[in-house]
């Protein structure tokens, strides 16, 4: 793990942080400061912001929604489901 990886983690954390409760946002809040005084996370703080960041972060996965709707030939018809 680097500094690029910490930053990553850290960024996508503060679009985050108004979710972060409890003890979570003390550890977020103590991790914020040292990224600001640029220190490089150990090992344990770099595996906390890591938790943090798979527990909190939200990755927006596009769903396929295609199964949904029946698909169309060319004249404007349904395909037929058996040709």
């Amino acid at each position: 793990m680097s500094f690029r990886d910490q930053k990553k983690y850290m960024e996508e954390l503060k679009r985050y942080d108004y979710k972060i409760k409890g003890k979570d946002s003390d550890d977020f809040k103590l991790l914020l400061k040292r990224h600001k005084d640029e220190e490089e996370f150990d090992t344990i703080s770099l595996s906390k912001a890591k938790g943090l960041y798979e527990k909190y972060c939200i990755s927006n996965v596009k769903k396929n929604y295609d199964h949904f709707f029946k698909k169309l030939d060319n004249s404007g018809r349904d395909e037929p489901s058996n040709p």
